[in-house]
């Protein structure tokens, strides 16, 4: 749930940078950045969850670095997703940023919110989310037993 306040910021950046204010229009672009962000956001978190159990389902989840190693495999591969999912919704929305003509006007207040907001989503998406997963996981390291600790321990 981090990820829509997070591209709302970013929504919110680039309307003042654009100097638009708030209207239907830009509501609508909002809403649009919004359903975006949150996918994003839980396609990193499956794969970092992914990628987590995995390691763990081998028993290679004993020490810290073993932890970093998984988060960090499963952040890399959304990277590419990721960057393609950004580059084509930004690129498909700067001809109509620089379009001028009939409904450019209210279609520019659309799109201003999903670029602005897909940049802080990005950066959400590829460094915040893998670090708070991190730090959540490591809370649960310390305390975890594995399948050939927890088979010596029960009678």
């Amino acid at each position: 749930m981090m990820s829509v306040p997070f591209a709302l910021v970013g929504g919110v950046w680039y309307l003042w940078f654009a100097g638009y204010n708030t209207s239907v229009a830009v509501w609508v672009g909002f809403i649009a950045l919004a359903g975006v962000a949150a996918e994003t956001g839980v396609v990193m978190l499956l794969y970092l969850d992914e990628a987590w159990q995995e390691r763990r389902e081998r028993g290679e989840l004993r020490e810290d670095a073993d932890l970093v190693a998984a988060v960090r495999a499963g952040a890399v591969g959304r990277l590419r997703p990721k960057i393609m999912t950004v580059a084509t919704i930004i690129l498909g929305l700067m001809p109509i940023l620089w379009g001028h003509g009939t409904g450019s006007e209210v279609m520019k207040r659309i799109a201003a919110p999903m670029v602005g907001g897909m940049v802080t989503s990005t950066v959400l998406t590829l460094v915040v989310i893998p670090a708070v997963y991190l730090l959540w996981r490591r809370r649960g390291l310390d305390g975890e037993t594995g399948p050939e600790e927890r088979a010596e321990t029960e009678p």
